[in-house]
């Protein structure tokens, strides 16, 4: 089998096809929970506890006097803790949604039915089996 055979089965098996559309669909899924958390969670989460505004939370490593993460980050390192507190905010609630869509798509599956057990065989049968069996001895 040629190289270029074997990577074109390789390429279009199913699982191969199912992980592309999965990624391609976490990526624009990921954008949506970004823009939940930047553009609706964390304003409702500043207000409450009194114009708190994570993305501008930062320590500077070069000792930068910049008032926002923008300007320090053009002085020089900064350690951006703020940042890292929404991407993890956008990760709880991206794995949240995961969550209950995986728990709704359970839940939506049919319950296969058990195999039927066999009928019990009567007991007239059973004996001729029984006579049949000590006769091949």
């Amino acid at each position: 089998m040629s190289f270029f055979s074997e990577f074109r089965e390789f390429a279009v098996k199913g699982n191969v096809i199912d992980l592309a559309v999965g990624v391609i669909i976490g990526g624009a899924f990921g954008k949506i929970v970004d823009s939940l958390v930047g553009d609706v969670i964390m304003p409702v989460v500043s207000k409450i506890f009194g114009g708190l505004d994570f993305s501008n939370y930062f320590i500077p490593l070069a000792g930068q006097t910049a008032a926002t993460l923008a300007e320090a980050k053009k002085e020089g390192a900064v350690l951006a803790y703020g940042s890292f507190i929404t991407v993890s905010l956008n990760f709880m609630i991206l794995a949240f949604v995961i969550f209950l869509m995986i728990k709704q798509i359970n839940r939506l599956k049919r319950a296969e039915p058990a195999p039927a057990e066999p009928a019990a065989t009567p007991e007239d049968i059973q004996l001729l089996r029984e006579i049949r069996d000590s006769l091949k001895r």
